[in-house]
């Protein structure tokens, strides 16, 4: 007895008829159509087996309808792009949708490689160095004037010197005297330590820190042996050569402070009238 060859699905015979594997199984052509078939997305038939199915992100087509929407040119073997559930070749989407290189004005096609900037684009062999004409790439660079520049070009045409190394700066620095600094580079004359949003003064044309002026420079008080620094608005009494602090400006017996009134000296001490009677 003859073994029987039947669909799959409606179990009619196979004996002498197109049919269709699926996962092992024999289906007649009707039944894998109804059961199995995609619908074209321009069309809406089936796309039969008998048909070339082209897909794209679960969507399919026959090889007919596989078209741009716009020109209507076949994408078949073609690149094409999508946009908003459309699909159109590389001329329509860069003529519709593609920016322009700020460069050459020409379209940046879909699938090259762009570069952008505050809302400009260019091509990435575009994108280059307005001084060297060196393409810049992924490296840093700094826009001037509209043009860019890689560091070193900005650098030799732009950049300030610091007065201390002179070597360019680049980011940030300070003035001092018109002439630019470093902020690592801007130290106190005799402790080296960094100046930069800190109080200092100079002498000589020299800067120094509060500490070591009034180390080097600043007069002693007569009272308490400290410097005067005179900074910053601090008030001293002068007399004969001898400074004080206007705090330490006191009778050395009694201690009232003598700033405003009238003393006396005994030696190297300075007395109220009233101490000073029996002098």
């Amino acid at each position: 007895m003859t073994e029987r060859f039947d669909c799959h699905h409606c179990e009619d015979s196979l004996f002498g008829r197109k049919y269709v594997l699926r996962e092992e199984q024999p289906y007649c052509v009707a039944c894998f159509d109804a059961l199995f078939a995609s619908t074209c997305e321009e069309c809406g038939k089936l796309i039969g087996c008998d048909c070339k199915d082209l897909s794209y992100k679960d969507r399919h087509w026959h090889e007919a309808c596989f078209h741009c929407s716009r020109c209507r040119g076949s994408l078949v073997d073609k690149p094409f792009a999508a946009k908003e559930d459309q699909l159109l070749c590389t001329d329509c989407y860069s003529q519709e949708y593609s920016s322009r290189c700020q460069e050459c004005k020409k379209s940046i096609m879909p699938g090259t490689r762009k570069m952008e900037y505050k809302g400009s684009s260019w091509h990435e062999t575009c994108f280059i160095c307005h001084r060297c004409q060196q393409p810049i790439g992924t490296k840093s660079f700094i826009p001037k004037d509209s043009e860019n520049f890689c560091v070193p070009c900005y650098e030799r045409q732009y950049a300030l010197q610091c007065v201390q190394c002179k070597k360019p700066i680049t980011t940030g620095g300070v003035t001092y005297r018109e002439q630019p600094w470093h902020r690592e580079c801007f130290v106190c004359t005799a402790c080296k330590k960094p100046l930069s949003g800190q109080r200092f003064t100079s002498r000589d044309e020299f800067a120094y820190c509060l500490g070591c002026f009034c180390d080097l420079y600043a007069k002693k008080c007569a009272g308490c042996a400290n410097p005067i620094s005179g900074l910053g608005g601090t008030k001293y009494i002068s007399f004969e050569e001898r400074q004080w602090h206007n705090d330490c400006f006191n009778c050395k017996k009694c201690s009232l402070s003598l700033v405003g009134r009238g003393f006396l000296t005994e030696r190297d001490d300075i007395l109220c009238p009233d101490c000073g009677k029996d002098i």
